[in-house]
């Protein structure tokens, strides 16, 4: 079977990995290569093979391994969840739920940017997820419109490549990881990376989302990581508070970011109508006092037509 993003297996690649039949390819990043498959009851998944397979580092199993065990460790419906693993022998794997649709960069670039109550869900059900990450006590750290599926159930987060758990409130330090347009400035400044990093790449990919552009431009990895670290982001067309949300998420300082669950509060909170606009109900005594005063009034005006 191959879906629309799917391409078919080259003549290098394996068919079968453990109880999984491989039937194309997905994508290929620096660690591994995803392949949609089928198990042994014909379900469809996605299968991450570590490239390299027995001839791998341990510096690159060893990432695979943090990678597979910081996915477990998340159960929420708004990420796509981790379905299998074999982090040993000569072919290393993780199995995980195949979300169907197209990626939020994807979605944007053929149809344009996100509006109204279509974009305030995505912003809530990513929020969302990546509250239900950080409560893991992981970091995604890769967090951008390519690693956001738009699926039949709504906004689901893929792909914790580059992810790291976090040994309780230590923050996680590293050489710089992930995607340069959606990276935090402390991920590009190589400063500890924690919870926060992921806020300021939502809020980026939120900037995406509304406006089909990144918040500081394109052009070299060096020139936008340059406008990161110095410039303030450009929000475009954002409007009303979501831009005044977006603006805290993309603060220079992670401590004046907001937390994943106090944007989700928001969001919520933004659902809810003003109080006062609801239409107000009138008690059922009252209605039924007016009507038959209605009755009474009407009754009278024939009476009097009649005896005039």
């Amino acid at each position: 079977m191959q879906t629309k993003h799917d391409a078919p297996l080259r003549p290098g690649d394996p068919r079968r990995v453990g109880g999984y039949t491989l039937t194309g390819r997905l994508g290929e990043g620096g660690q591994g290569v995803v392949y949609l498959a089928r198990d042994r009851e014909g379900a469809v998944v996605t299968v991450k093979l570590l490239k390299g397979g027995s001839s791998a580092g341990p510096r690159a199993r060893g990432r695979f391994t943090k990678e597979a065990a910081a996915a477990r460790r998340i159960q929420a419906p708004q990420v796509a969840r981790i379905l299998d693993a074999r982090v040993t022998g000569d072919r290393p794997y993780i199995v995980s739920e195949f979300v169907r649709g197209r990626t939020l960069q994807e979605a944007v670039a053929s149809d344009g940017p996100l509006r109204g109550a279509e974009l305030r869900k995505v912003a809530l059900r990513t929020a969302v997820a990546l509250t239900a990450i950080h409560k893991a006590e992981v970091v995604h750290r890769d967090f951008k419109p390519g690693n956001v599926v738009l699926g039949p159930r709504g906004a689901k987060v893929i792909d914790f490549g580059v992810a790291r758990l976090l040994d309780g409130d230590t923050p996680v330090t590293s050489h710089p990881v992930g995607t340069p347009a959606y990276m935090s400035p402390e991920q590009i400044e190589d400063l500890p990376v924690g919870p926060k990093s992921d806020v300021f790449s939502w809020g980026a990919t939120m900037v995406y989302a509304a406006t089909g552009r990144a918040p500081f431009g394109g052009g070299t990895n060096a020139a936008i990581m340059r406008r990161i670290t110095d410039r303030e982001p450009d929000l475009g067309a954002l409007r009303g508070s979501l831009r005044g949300l977006v603006a805290r998420c993309l603060d220079k300082e992670p401590e004046a970011r907001p937390t994943a669950a106090e944007i989700a509060r928001f969001l919520r909170a933004e659902a809810v109508p003003p109080a006062g606009k609801a239409r107000r109900k009138v008690p059922r005594y009252r209605s039924n006092m007016i009507i038959a005063l209605g009755v009474v009034m009407v009754l009278g005006f024939a009476v009097g037509l009649l005896l005039g």
